[in-house]
């Protein structure tokens, strides 16, 4: 994979439009990316992972993130444009993620969907488009890469701390990094599920054993007394020979329920044969006892039918003449209908006259009917006069209306005429509430474009005053740096100049007698000088020496610290008085434009805060107010109208008025003619309809009594008739003499009932077998009963004992075909479970088969740790000359997992020891080395997709010049394979060894990029 050109716009820092060149750049093979902090060096590179993968590296890519930059205009959309060559196709990816564009119509903002854009290009056709989904370009791109977006943020844009980190890391996070990178969970996928398998096997296992088990129970249940004979074992889920065990014991519980069943026959057999002797006595005992039962019972109801006969003999006489009376009841029961009809009509005559005037008590029914015609003809006169009063009441009810009406028009005009009153002050204050509206919008409008700017203006002046102390702690800690450096180089030179003066001595230390002396040639020592008192030796001087160097460098690195802090503070002091903008003139208590105070500049923001807010409420009530003013005008039109149409209602009543009082005059003048006595001509015809009803009722009750009193006399004489053809001398004989039906039916039952007694008697007398057994001893039932009750017991429990017997082997035999199944149906299944309990223990690492108790994942990725190691060690070898090689141990260390170990070679001293005691510098080129190897391996790894752009952020400040050079020979060596690495550092002294040069430049309106190729500056 190989990066061409990226176009980066309103992207993180970046608030224009940014394009590089990376073809211009990878040309030198080495190229450095730097700029100070917070330019936007690390943007570079999330750019191009946004790009690749629609998201920044991971530990950037935090909740409400904006990838959108602050700098860029409201119409400038954010995107991010890559060319690039993987896979043999060179392709173009833009996107843009979701971010806010101003409304094409009315105010605000509206959100953007994220869009993506992918394009290949052809020799013949040029750029074509690919697609457009988010989904299909992920898929393709990572595809043709190799690797996830996490792989390719560890492997192309490599983070020396964390390779830093995972030097010095334990078995666990290493084994996370690498499974991370190597996408190792298939392996860990095997583990779990083997260890699925195997608890499901187990599972299987334990609940065959268990239904075994569950059979073994339901077996020694079935034995009953067998089980009691040979009881079951002890058995536990999983126990050897645990099926083995269970049907043998089955074996041995069927036979002995066989010779039960044996048994239980016999005995059956024996009960049969007493039972049927025993039911052979019971039933001669209770023939003979019926017999002599029978005998005794009919001698007593012989004497019972002789002692009934004389009651006998008057029913049937009283049976007799109740008949004969039966002749004259119906003649009876008319004169009684009639007697009753007469007493109804009396009753009702004499309540029909108590409502008729004394002079009519006595008057026949002709008289009250021709009087009932006269008041009829009367009341049919006043059917003209109940109109007119109807008329004349509803004319009553119209004029009660008419007031109603009246009444609430002349509340209206009175409530009309007050409201209207008051209309022009009402009208007046909603229009200067709309005026003092609009005034607040305008206001509003103009303290918010005070209020940003003057915002500004304080995080400014605040950085400004944090900086302030921070140039102050630089001063006080780079004046701590000089007095330190001065006193170490002042202490060094005087430990020169006392080894000076005593340099003789030190020489004279090297003389041998017979040797020329090197000072004087001499080979004679006739005087050697001694050292004296203090003497410094060269040791002393050194570090001395060492010391002052040191100093010096503390020196150097707080004058380049304070002068950091410096201009910081001068870019945050212009920032404060630039952002002043008109503000600083029109607010002089903010301390003016040449320097603002914080607190004046706080005070100022929160007044026009308040302002504007208070400015923003008062605007917001225009609409309302607006709309008051509608629905005032409105109002007005209303009531208006409303007082114009009750005048002339008002009119209309006074002409109604008087047509009603005409009407009602004429209308009074009949009514006083047809109401007589009465209140109303209504009350008059009611009461003339009550007094035509009551004729009416009296005529009706007088014909009816005439009419009953005839029928009286014709009922009398038919019954004095019919008495005495039935041959009673009066009436009142034969109504003595009768009987109700059901009497007579008593009486014939009673007559019926004792003839038969009497017959059946007679009949049971004559019985010889009957009188035979009388003469007999008497029988003995329920002694026989008793016999046949036990033998019938005992039969019962013979019968239940064969069945259960007979029951109790067929279920044996069936739990036991049953028991024989299971064992069979689980060997195979016990099986599989050995097997899959070996794999799992054996790649989870518990199996005493695997000897370094290593997991597979932890294996596969051991081996992958080993290839990076030795990948890492060629190019460590270069960048520490020889001293230092990366070794991977299988060695398990505290609870830790076994095989990710990994130990550094020190050639100087032979032993091997953990990479946690290198120093910051080794410990830089070391993870260095590492995060190449990494990149090789992941690569071949990935389908062996090249990687001809690499990223190293950072570490380099760490280095000795020598080893810088070592390393950088090290990254120089990659164009060996075609491979361009950007370096992305602060050091000052690789832009003098790096020519190609990618700076981030940190502006006002957003930073920007220069691009320095190997020939020079290029944009």
């Amino acid at each position: 994979m190989r990066l061409h050109r990226l176009g980066i716009t309103a992207f993180g820092p970046f608030g224009a439009t940014q394009e590089i060149d990376f073809d211009a750049l990878s040309a030198a093979g080495l190229f450095l990316l730097h700029g100070p902090t917070g330019a936007g060096k690390t943007s570079v590179l999330d750019a191009v992972c946004y790009a690749l993968y629609g998201a920044v590296p991971g530990a950037r890519q935090s909740p409400g993130t904006s990838l959108r930059s602050d700098h860029a205009p409201a119409d400038l959309p954010t995107e991010v444009r890559l060319e690039l060559t993987v896979g043999g196709r060179r392709l173009e990816i833009t996107r843009r993620p979701a971010q806010p564009r101003p409304k094409k119509r009315g105010g605000g903002h509206t959100t953007e969907k994220a869009q993506s854009w992918l394009r290949a290009y052809d020799a013949e056709q040029g750029w074509r488009a690919l697609s457009r989904s988010h989904q299909e370009i992920g898929e393709e791109i990572t595809q043709l890469i190799g690797m996830n977006r996490e792989q390719f943020c560890q492997v192309v844009l490599l983070p020396q701390g964390d390779f830093a980190r995972f030097l010095r890391a334990d078995a666990e996070a290493r084994g996370k990094l690498l499974g991370r990178l190597f996408d190792t969970r298939r392996f860990a996928a095997v583990e779990e599920r083997l260890a699925d398998l195997r608890r499901v096997a187990e599972s299987q296992v334990r609940a065959g054993d268990e239904q075994i088990l569950a059979l073994a129970q339901r077996l020694a249940q079935a034995a009953g007394p067998a089980g009691r004979e040979a009881p079951m074992p002890e058995f536990q889920p999983g126990e050897p020979g645990l099926a083995d065990a269970v049907l043998e014991w089955a074996a041995t519980a069927r036979s002995s329920a066989r010779e039960r069943l044996d048994v239980a026959a016999v005995v059956l057999t024996a009960a049969e044969g007493r039972h049927r002797a025993a039911r052979l006595t019971l039933d001669a005992e209770r023939e003979l006892a019926a017999l002599q039962q029978r005998y005794a019972e009919t001698r007593r109801r012989a004497a019972l039918s002789e002692a009934g006969r004389t009651g006998h003999d008057e029913a049937q006489e009283q049976l007799r003449r109740a008949r004969k009376a039966d002749r004259v009841a119906p003649a009876l029961e008319l004169r009684d209908e009639a007697e009753r009809a007469h007493r109804r009509a009396s009753a009702a005559r004499d309540r029909c006259r108590t409502g008729l005037p004394d002079s009519l008590a006595d008057a026949g029914a002709e008289h009250l009917a021709a009087l009932e015609r006269r008041l009829r003809e009367e009341l049919g006169g006043l059917d003209a006069a109940r109109r007119a009063e109807r008329r004349s009441a509803e004319i009553d009810s119209e004029r009660s209306a008419l007031e109603r009406q009246a009444q609430a028009d002349d509340e209206l005009i009175r409530d009309a005429e007050g409201w209207l009153a008051d209309w022009e002050a009402t009208r007046s204050g909603l229009l200067a509430r709309i005026e003092a509206a609009q005034e607040a919008a305008t206001r509003a409008e103009l303290l918010a474009g005070r209020l940003d700017p003057a915002r500004r203006r304080l995080e400014a002046a605040r950085r400004r005053d944090a900086l302030a102390t921070e140039a102050s702690s630089a001063e006080n800690r780079l004046a701590e740096a000089r007095e330190h450096a001065l006193g170490t180089r002042e202490h060094w030179l005087d430990l020169r100049e006392r080894r000076l003066r005593d340099i003789a001595a030190e020489l004279a230390r090297e003389l041998v007698e017979g040797e020329a002396c090197t000072v004087c040639g001499s080979a004679d020592h006739p005087q050697p000088a001694r050292p004296g008192d203090g003497h410094v030796d060269q040791a002393t001087e050194d570090a001395a020496e060492a010391a002052h160097r040191r100093a010096e460098q503390a020196r150097t690195e707080a004058e380049h610290a304070l002068g950091a802090v410096r201009e910081r503070y001068a870019a945050a002091r212009a920032e404060a008085v630039e952002a002043a903008g008109t503000d600083s003139a029109a607010d002089p208590e903010a301390g003016g434009a040449a320097d603002p105070t914080a607190d004046a500049l706080a005070a100022l923001v929160d007044t026009l805060t308040r302002e504007h807010a208070q400015a923003h409420r008062t605007a917001a009530g225009m609409h309302a107010a607006r709309e008051a003013l509608a629905a005032a005008e409105r109002e007005q039109e209303r009531r208006a109208e409303d007082r114009q149409q009750a005048e002339r209602r008002a009119a209309a009543r006074t002409s109604r008025r008087e047509g009603l009082d005409g009407e009602q005059a004429a209308l009074e003048e009949v009514l006083a003619q047809a109401r007589g006595e009465s209140d109303s001509v209504t009350a008059h015809a009611a009461l003339l309809q009550n007094r035509v009803a009551l004729l009416v009722e009296a005529a009706t009750a007088v014909r009816e009594e005439e009419s009953a009193a005839e029928r009286l006399k014709e009922a009398d004489d038919r019954l004095a008739d019919a008495a005495f053809r039935a041959g009673f001398d009066t009436p009142q004989a034969a109504v003595e003499t009768l009987l109700p039906d059901s009497v007579q039916r008593a009486l014939q039952h009673r007559i019926d009932a004792w003839q038969a007694e009497a017959a059946a008697v007679a009949d049971r007398l004559a019985e010889t077998d009957a009188r035979a057994a009388a003469g007999r001893a008497p029988a003995a039932p329920d002694a026989a009963q008793q016999v046949y009750d036990t033998e019938e017991r005992r039969l019962r429990d013979a019968s239940a004992a064969l069945a259960s017997a007979r029951e109790r082997c067929a279920e044996l035999d069936r739990l036991s075909r049953r028991a024989a199944e299971e064992v069979r149906g689980l060997g195979p299944v016990r099986e599989e479970y050995e097997r899959v309990a070996r794999l799992a223990g054996l790649t989870a690492g518990t199996s005493a088969d695997n000897e370094r108790k290593m997991r597979l994942e932890s294996y596969v990725l051991a081996a992958r740790l080993e290839q990076v190691a030795a990948a890492a060690t060629a190019r460590l070898r270069r960048m520490s000359s020889g001293r230092y090689e990366l070794v991977h141990s299988d060695a398990r260390t505290g609870g830790r997992r076994a095989g990710l170990g990994l130990h550094v070679i020190d050639a100087w001293t032979g032993r091997e020891r953990d990479t946690a005691t290198l120093s910051g510098g080794e410990t830089f080129f070391a993870s260095l080395a590492l995060a190449l190897g990494l990149a090789d391996v992941v690569t071949d790894e990935a389908g062996g997709v090249r990687l001809d752009t690499l990223f190293i952020d950072e570490g380099f400040g760490s280095l000795d010049e020598q080893t810088l050079d070592e390393v950088l020979d090290v990254l120089d060596s990659l164009r060996e394979r075609d491979r361009s690495v950007g370096i992305v550092s602060h050091v000052g002294d690789l832009r003098r060894r790096i020519p190609a040069q990618l700076e981030v430049v940190k502006e006002r309106n957003g930073s920007a990029v220069r691009l320095r190729a190997a020939d020079g500056i290029s944009g």
